[in-house]
């Protein structure tokens, strides 16, 4: 039984067997062999010659692209007194402090983004067990758990994106929609890059990016070579 539709495998048609694509390349064929019916989210994802099991070859981080993800983040923000008021004059979603984390005990999760200062976090770890799996717990690696919440509420509205190796040593990130012009996702593309190549840890062996893919969210997978970004 085939484990894709008819869409999938015309588009699958298309994409040349044991290619890697230049960047321009990957980008132009990812647009011409989508078929969402909607304006579908462009990943990309990384093979990283790493041990995510060693403390030393964990990478965790966030990026601001340039273009933003073309999403709007919903954002909340744990903080009281002045941070509070800042939180809300930047722009939160919801600012709370005690009252937001029953509210999120009893099960209410509509958010994408979760940011808490320092004080706050005696409070907030009560919601590991909900907040962890989920990705959404504040993190100081990823710019949340700050007593500068003006900035991290911009720069997540500003199209952040945060980013975390699994324990395949795989990362998975959304640089963008496919509706971007092709120079603002390959721009959006090389900013991600670049953060990744700084990351890498000084443990690593041998080629540190044994692969990296672009996709669209429906759409098969295109091979890209980084060096031609």
């Amino acid at each position: 039984m085939s484990k894709h539709g008819k869409k999938y495998t015309e588009a699958l048609k298309q994409v040349e067997k044991n290619k890697t694509y230049a960047a321009d390349e990957a980008v132009a064929l990812l647009k011409k062999i989508d078929y969402a019916k909607f304006d579908a989210t462009v990943e990309v994802a990384y093979n990283l010659s790493v041990d995510p099991k060693q403390a030393d070859q964990q990478i965790r981080g966030a990026v601001v692209l340039p273009n933003g993800t073309g999403k709007t983040q919903r954002v909340i923000v744990f903080a009281e007194g002045p941070q509070a008021k800042a939180a809300e004059e930047a722009g939160a979603d919801v600012v709370g402090s005690d009252d937001l984390v029953q509210r999120i005990q009893d099960g209410w999760l509509d958010f994408d983004v979760a940011v808490a200062t320092p004080p706050m976090m005696a409070k907030v770890g009560r919601l590991g067990r909900v907040l962890g799996p989920k990705g959404l717990m504040p993190n100081p690696k990823t710019g949340t758990v700050t007593m500068d919440v003006t900035k991290a509420i911009n720069d997540v509205k500003a199209g952040q994106v945060t980013y975390r190796v699994d324990k395949a040593g795989l990362i998975h990130a959304p640089i963008g929609k496919i509706s971007f012009d092709d120079a603002k996702l390959l721009e959006n593309f090389k900013a991600f890059n670049e953060v990744i190549l700084r990351a890498r840890p000084a443990a690593a062996k041998g080629n540190y990016m044994k692969s990296v893919t672009l996709t669209s969210t429906f759409g098969p997978g295109l091979p890209v070579d980084t060096n031609t970004l």
